[in-house]
């Protein structure tokens, strides 16, 4: 899992770093950086969770950095769509990007929860055999 944990960030990252400097230098905004900014702590946990004795924690410190991504993100795309189903403008290049940004943090909490079962699993199955 800790090489998943630093996939997603580096998607994440890359996904700020284009929102940003993809666009045009008038319509540059720090929150095009959002993505980076949930990356970053997902990369640095994913990298404490490379040690067997941090992995844990790690893991369980970088699903909270992806759920709070994900919920965050799927909070503002949902209120991008209530924007476009009353006919208010809206910008489409950041709802892609926010809509990206869901997608990426919600496969990675699904991921690290099918983990930790698994993990779970696997805990239950050893007592048992002792």
């Amino acid at each position: 899992m800790p090489q998943i944990a630093l996939l997603t960030a580096l998607l994440l990252i890359l996904e700020g770093l284009y929102g940003y400097f993809g666009a045009a230098v008038d319509d540059r905004s720090m929150t095009a950086l959002i993505p980076l900014f949930f990356g970053v702590p997902i990369g640095i946990s994913g990298l404490f969770a490379m040690k067997d004795s941090y992995r844990m924690h790690a893991m369980h410190a970088a699903v909270s950095f992806g759920l709070l991504g994900a919920f965050a993100a799927w909070g503002r795309t949902v209120m991008t769509v209530g924007k476009m189903s009353q006919g208010m403008e809206y910008n489409q290049r950041a709802a892609m990007m926010v809509l990206i940004m869901a997608i990426i943090c919600t496969g990675f909490v699904i991921m690290c929860v099918r983990s930790f079962i698994a993990a779970r699993k696997r805990q239950r199955a050893e007592k048992a055999q002792e």
